[in-house]
This record gives structure tokens, C-alpha cells and sequence, in this order.
């Protein structure tokens, strides 16, 4: 069984939602992790947003995401 690593941090929720549904558009699930809490304090919290995928998943998402523009 394969757990989540982290892909990518952002500073805004709405980044790395955008991030999110790009890679899910490509075929990859992914997920946001202390986005709410980061919402709540105003964007404040210095981990960011962190946007997590399988570990099986990891390298092609990494390729994606490289290719991505907002």
C-alpha cells in the first residue's frame, strides 16, 4: 500500500486547489493538507498549504506540475 508524499507547498489555499484539480484533470489524485487551518489564520501558518499525492504517483505529478501555469 502506498502512502501520501508531499508534492508542493503554497502560500494560498486557492493556489494549491487550482494545482490540485490541474493534476486531477491529468489523471493523478492528489489532496490539500492544513488548508483549512491555514485559511483560518489568515495565511499566516508557515508550512503553507501542502498538496499530497501517492508515492506511486510522485514522479509523474512532479513532471506535470512543471509544466503547469495558473
Amino acid at each position: 500500500m502506498s502512502g501520501l508524499v508531499e508534492l508542493a507547498r503554497f502560500n494560498s489555499r486557492v493556489d494549491a486547489d487550482l494545482a490540485r484539480l490541474y493534476l486531477e484533470d491529468q489523471g493523478v489524485g492528489a489532496v490539500l493538507f492544513d488548508a483549512d487551518t491555514n485559511s483560518i489564520l489568515g495565511g499566516t501558518l508557515p508550512t503553507g498549504v501542502r498538496l499530497m499525492v501517492l508515492d506511486e504517483d510522485l514522479q509523474e505529478a512532479r513532471s506535470l506540475l512543471r509544466d503547469y501555469q495558473p
